[in-house]
C-alpha cells in the first residue's frame, strides 16, 4: 500500500475536518469504507488488487485511524457527507463506493444522498432490518461500551468475526484485526458503534430509489450481517444483487481475499462506466 495523507473537508458545523486517506491506481475511482473499529490497512488485500486497474481511495472512517472524531450525536450523513468530501478534494466527480459492515451503511447513504456521485455501490456484509433478538444483542453491546469502555468490547468481537477459539489459520488475520481496534480512538469507536446499533433500516424506505448498480454481499457463517439480510437488500434494489460466501464470517475481506476480489472485479468490470475509465487509463 502508499503511503497514506491527511485532506481536510468540511464538518456539519463548517469546521475543518481531517481525513486520512491512501490513494493508489489509476482509472474507475473506488472508494474503500471500512467497518467499526477498524482503518484503511483493514482494506490491504483489497488495495492491493483493484489498483491494478482503478483508482483506488481508501479512507478512515469519522473517529478511526487519522480522522477527525464525529460528532457527539453522530448521524450517517456525517460519515457519508466525509466521502463526498474527500471527492470534493481530489477532484474526484463520480466513484464506485464500496462498505464493509459499517462501511456498507455508509457506502449506500452515500449512494442515496448524493445520487450524481457515485456509480456504483457494493455492501459488504450489511445490516439490514435486524430481527428483535439481533437488536437486543447489539444494543445491550453498545450498552456495555458506553458503561465499560471500548476495550472491554474488543476480544469479544474477535470471537463473534473469527469464532471460538479463533481457528489457527485465521490467527494472523485476528491478531490484526485485534491490533486495529485496540489502536481506534474509544471516543471514536464509542459514538460509531452508538450509530451502527440503530441504523439498521436507516435505508429502508429509500433502497428502491437507488438507480445504481449495487452488489450486496455476506457470508453464510456471519450471524449479524445474515445472508437474508443481502438479499432482502438486493431485491429490493432495482439493479441489485446478491452473492452468499460459504465458508466464512463476517471479515471475509481478509480471510477470503480472493473469493471477495474476484466478486469485485466481476461488479466493476460490469459497470457501464468501466469501458471508459479503462479507455482513459490506457
Amino acid at each position: 500500500m502508499s503511503e497514506p495523507a491527511i485532506a481536510w473537508v468540511p464538518g456539519r458545523d463548517g469546521a475543518r475536518l481531517r481525513v486520512r486517506y491512501l490513494r493508489q491506481g489509476r482509472g474507475l475511482p473506488v472508494i474503500l469504507v471500512h467497518g467499526v473499529g477498524m482503518a484503511l490497512e483493514a482494506w490491504e488485500p483489497q488495495v492491493a488488487v483493484l489498483a491494478a486497474n482503478h483508482e483506488v481511495i481508501a479512507l478512515d472512517m469519522p473517529g478511526h485511524g487519522g480522522s477527525s472524531l464525529p460528532p457527539a450525536d453522530a448521524r450517517l450523513s456525517d460519515y457519508s457527507a466525509q466521502v463526498v468530501g474527500l471527492m470534493d478534494a481530489l477532484g474526484l466527480s463520480q466513484a464506485v463506493v464500496i462498505g464493509h459492515s459499517m462501511g456498507a451503511l455508509v457506502a449506500l447513504d452515500v449512494a442515496l444522498a448524493h445520487p450524481g456521485r457515485v456509480c456504483g455501490v457494493v455492501a459488504l456484509n450489511a445490516v439490514y432490518c435486524r430481527s428483535p433478538e439481533q437488536r437486543a444483542a447489539v444494543e445491550a453491546r453498545a450498552a456495555a461500551l458506553a458503561e465499560q469502555g471500548a476495550g472491554a468490547s474488543h476480544a469479544a468481537a474477535v470471537d463473534r468475526w473469527f469464532g471460538t477459539p479463533v481457528p489457527p489459520a485465521l490467527a494472523d488475520h485476528a491478531a490484526t484485526v485485534l491490533r486495529l481496534l485496540e489502536a481506534c480512538d474509544p471516543v471514536g469507536y464509542a459514538r460509531t458503534y452508538r450509530l451502527f446499533a440503530t441504523s439498521d433500516e436507516a435505508h429502508r424506505a429509500n433502497l428502491p430509489s437507488l438507480a445504481v448498480p449495487a452488489l450486496f454481499m455476506t457470508a453464510d457463517g456471519d450471524p449479524n450481517s445474515t445472508p437474508a439480510m443481502s438479499q432482502a437488500m438486493a431485491a429490493a434494489v432495482p439493479l441489485g444483487r446478491c452473492e452468499v460466501l460459504a465458508g466464512e464470517r463476517h471479515m471475509m475481506n481478509l480471510t477470503a481475499p480472493t473469493a471477495v476480489n474476484a466478486a469485485l472485479l466481476r461488479f466493476l468490470d460490469g459497470l457501464p462506466a468501466a469501458p471508459a475509465a479503462r479507455a482513459a487509463r490506457a
